[in-house]
């Protein structure tokens, strides 16, 4: 087994195409089924499956697909241990994580690893993961996908944003919160937390009045504090890095949390910078205990 078999499996694994996976790797589309198939016949299996006019991953692929990518990363991070050349973890984000990022980035760097953070969709987070463009990526809310593995982190703790007038306490009770519409974003943006918060609120025996929606939080809270009374929620993490004034942060009774969990591709081993990511995480849930 050659390394540049793995690495010409790898390629057509995630583009699905011969002529692509070719182009990309700079050589003819001859050269890469043979050596493709070459392989094949070493591991005495198909990886791919041809008889359609798309081709697509056997079970055998699939099972593979993970510990190639694997050789593959473990031959980069040599590489760059030779020429004392930095590694470089690729890390797709969310909104909202707050302390925790800087905690979790910090403690990376001071590992001599340095991350390239990538903020998008939750969708196109999952989609890079599985297709090797991410390493790891952040989700809220979610335990299962097709191709990945999620390893719980944390609990984020919700709270709720609503202006310095009429809060009262360090706690508020999600029924006193009846009578003020409720500024959140779409369900399809984000269904996990919109789906966290409404029901919280049906339990609580009311179904919240909806506000406008704003485009950013940072609009949000502007009306909030500047407009007629409302509410919304905001990540316990990310609230640390806000100044209160006209708008202050409060405790929900009972508790609003969304677990977050690593996404990795399905049969990841835990070790090298994994067990280093997964480190810095433990370390950046210890703040909020």
């Amino acid at each position: 087994m050659e390394l540049r078999q793995i690495q010409y499996f790898v390629t057509v694994a995630e583009v699905l195409n011969f002529g692509r996976a070719a182009e990309q790797l700079g050589i003819g589309q001859p050269g890469v089924s043979q050596q493709i198939a070459r392989l094949e016949r070493e591991l005495d299996v198909l990886l791919f499956d041809r008889s359609a006019r798309a081709i697509r991953l056997t079970e055998a692929g699939q099972r593979f697909l993970p510990a190639a990518r694997a050789v593959l990363a473990s031959v980069e991070s040599a590489r760059a241990a030779a020429i004392g050349e930095a590694r470089t973890l690729r890390l797709g984000t969310s909104t909202g994580l707050g302390e925790r990022l800087e905690t979790v980035v910090a403690e990376l760097s001071s590992q001599d690893l340095h991350v390239d953070l990538v903020s998008t969709s939750t969708r196109a987070r999952l989609d890079r993961v599985r297709s090797g463009q991410l390493d790891a990526a952040f989700v809220r809310g979610l335990d299962e996908a097709a191709g990945l593995e999620f390893v719980p982190v944390w609990e984020d703790d919700l709270l709720i944003s609503l202006p310095a007038t009429v809060a009262e306490g360090p706690e508020v009770e999600l029924k006193d919160l009846r009578d003020l519409p409720l500024r959140i974003t779409q369900r399809r943006t984000n269904p996990p937390l919109v789906d966290l918060v409404m029901s919280a609120c049906a339990a609580a025996g009311f179904e919240p009045v909806l506000g406008p929606r704003s485009s950013s939080l940072q609009d949000t809270h502007a009306a909030i504090g500047a407009g007629s009374p409302s509410w919304t929620v905001i990540y316990e993490s990310h609230a640390r890095l806000l100044r209160e004034g006209r708008v202050v942060f409060r405790r929900p009774r009972p508790r609003l949390a969304l677990t977050t969990s690593l996404a990795v591709p399905a049969g990841t081993t835990v070790g090298g910078d994994l067990a280093v990511l997964l480190e810095a995480c433990r370390k950046a849930s210890d703040q909020f205990e």
